[in-house]
């Protein structure tokens, strides 16, 4: 039998889109068919659980609006480290066996450092980092600083990005596909755009990840959160398509088709309806 095909969204910054880039993906895959459960590692915060929440209440008035298998894996209280982290694994690696028939698991990530983060990670078949087209955040990947992107030395995300991913391939000979997402991004041309744009292309060859654009930052998002809906649910819904509707979908497409998972390869050719 194949394994679930498992996504991790991450980072170690809040703010950057982690969970809408998760719930649109997990609305794509189900309705391409597939079999997908989603895992919320951010529980006590718990944006993607309260997104899934928003979902199973508007599904009660629009039935094609499609829910997946949800489960919230709380941190440890255990006092003791050790006993913590051995209960984050059990808890985790159980999830992801009850979850084995799935074609998809999308798990979304604290924005801060944390044992079952690490975990994830080391577990992930594809990682999406959403990065805010700012130079604050792209200290996540390296510490900025004056000189050559080749003298940048790796932030602690990197780093330990790098780690997880020899962990998986000592424990199963697997690859983890690294996709730094560009995430909120201006529609405007500007200099420290480009400059961006030009930093990211040289890292994505240095340390290995694949760079792609994710959206233009657009209130419609923080209002289909409170439906819990997507871009792929506005004529399910029957929601009236604005030009921002339109734009915002065309983003979407072009995501889905480059992230170039196994489900999702038929994109390329067929936008979402």
């Amino acid at each position: 039998m194949t394994e679930p095909y498992v996504v991790v969204l991450g980072n170690e910054k809040g703010g950057t889109g982690k969970s809408t880039i998760a719930m649109h993906l997990i609305v794509s895959l189900l309705k391409q068919g597939a079999r997908v459960a989603s895992v919320d590692l951010d529980a006590r915060q718990g944006t993607l659980s309260h997104y899934i929440a928003n979902r199973q209440r508007t599904q009660k008035e629009f039935a094609n609006v499609i829910v997946p298998e949800h489960t919230a894996i709380f941190q440890s209280d255990h006092t003791d480290r050790i006993a913590a982290h051995q209960d984050e694994e059990q808890r985790f690696k159980t999830t992801l066996e009850f979850y084995r028939e799935y074609d998809y698991i999308v798990i979304d990530t604290p924005g801060n450092d944390t044992f079952l983060s690490k975990l994830a990670h080391s577990f992930a078949d594809t990682l999406i980092t959403p990065l805010n087209d700012s130079f604050v955040d792209l200290d996540m990947l390296v510490r900025i600083e004056v000189g050559p992107v080749e003298t940048l030395k790796l932030s602690t995300y990197a780093a330990m990005v790098w780690e997880q991913k020899k962990e998986k391939a000592h424990r199963s000979k697997g690859n983890i596909d690294w996709i730094v997402l560009r995430n909120r991004l201006t529609p405007l041309f500007s200099k420290n755009k480009e400059e961006m744009r030009k930093i990211l292309s040289a890292l994505s060859k240095r340390i290995g990840f694949r760079l792609l654009a994710g959206f233009c930052d657009r209130v419609i998002f923080r209002e289909l959160f409170i439906n819990g809906t997507t871009l792929l649910d506005l004529k399910d819904t029957g929601t009236a398509m604005t030009l921002s509707h339109v734009a915002a979908r065309k983003e979407l497409n072009d995501l889905l088709a480059a992230l170039e998972m196994p489900v999702q390869k038929k994109l390329k050719t067929q936008n979402v309806a």
